[in-house]
């Protein structure tokens, strides 16, 4: 896996030195932007009322520095895209919530999830409040492309980013999500937040690495219903992954499907550029690493989502083709393939000539 992950790195770099110096030619990439009026990033994909909804972070230019903390990254609303089958146009939505519509929100709307039960679409968002500090909103809308109208207060005892919310076969829906460095997870380790805490991670390599989140919603969908737990990722020998581990260990952008009653988590390693998969009999885990779902894309950010439309299943992502800019992305969606011993078929994005 090693020697695959140094060859896709490579070419990785490749690209995204193209990239820099504006050189975009389609046919180096597998699959092509479903959009490119806007910029679009962190997919969560959902099919309701037999069509294809996508969730996804508006990209802006905001002007802002470049850095670990994500401070260039700076979304300000939501707007939704949806087609009517894979491969067919894409429209995008009028906007279906603006930072300046949630009352405790300052700024920073990054990857969003939604969910849908009893008559209700649920959008579920990150922001930071006025004390720079991350949470977790929510707001509700009759149509699945809103507009949405957000609760006064984000979720009681909520915090980071990248919320993701599953609905399991018996009804039960949980909130996945976390994200490190910019996200603020690392901060949050002691469970209290530390302004002061590490930019990066719990900087002693040889430690375990900081774990996703996870927690049951309540029936009303709006709140947590226990408290947060945090979601062991471990490697075959049963060993939790440890922060050295820069090819395996949880970043950002937890995301999990279900299939063949196996439950899926998948997530984003950051700076390593992967997205990669693990796998429970159990929706709290603990979950073992398996392998590599999605190679690196151009870009520095890899985050998405995993969904079945009709019986076929698919990858949402996103890259930076159209702008070659890493806080300027386009979504795309690629065939997802199950193999007979429940592992996935790794996903290439970008073609080698």
């Amino acid at each position: 896996m090693r020697k695959y992950f140094f060859t896709v790195f490579i070419l990785f770099g490749i690209y995204v030195s193209n990239a820099q110096d504006k050189i975009y030619d389609a046919s180096l990439f597998k699959d092509q932007p479903l959009v490119d009026e806007i910029f679009t990033a962190d997919p969560s994909a959902h099919v309701f009322n037999n069509r294809i909804y996508i969730y996804a972070s508006h990209d802006i230019e905001s002007g802002g520095i470049e850095d670990d903390s994500g401070n260039h990254f700076n979304m300000i609303d939501y707007h939704v895209l949806s087609m009517k089958k894979i491969g067919g146009k894409t429209k995008v939505h009028k906007v279906g919530l603006s930072v300046d519509d949630v009352p405790w929100a300052t700024c920073k709307f990054w990857a969003p999830d939604a969910a849908y039960k009893d008559g209700t679409y649920y959008l579920y968002f990150p922001a930071k409040d006025d004390k720079n500090v991350f949470r977790i909103g929510v707001a509700t809308s009759k149509n699945p492309e809103g507009p949405f109208d957000p609760q006064p207060e984000p979720m009681e005892g909520s915090f980071s980013i990248d919320p993701a919310v599953f609905i399991d076969d018996d009804g039960a829906a949980y909130m996945y999500f976390g994200g490190i460095w910019g996200g603020q997870l690392q901060r949050w380790e002691t469970g209290s937040y530390d302004a002061n805490g590490s930019l990066k991670d719990k900087g002693d390599p040889e430690s375990d690495a900081i774990l996703p989140r996870i927690a049951k919603l309540t029936d009303d969908m709006l709140q947590f219903a226990e408290p947060v737990k945090s979601i062991e990722i471990i490697d075959e020998q049963g060993q939790l992954l440890k922060t050295k581990d820069l090819e395996r260990r949880f970043f950002e952008a937890p995301w999990i499907h279900k299939y063949n009653n196996k439950y899926y988590l998948s997530y984003s390693t950051g700076d390593t550029h992967l997205l990669v998969y693990a796998t429970s009999d159990n929706p709290y885990g603990p979950f073992t690493y398996k392998g590599i779902l999605n190679a690196p894309v151009q870009g520095w950010t890899n985050h998405h989502s995993v969904v079945k439309v009709k019986d076929e299943w698919y990858l949402f992502y996103h890259d930076t083709q159209i702008s070659g800019k890493t806080h300027l992305r386009n979504v795309k969606v690629s065939p997802l393939n199950h193999l007979s011993d429940g592992s996935i078929e790794m996903i290439q994005t970008i073609n080698q000539k």
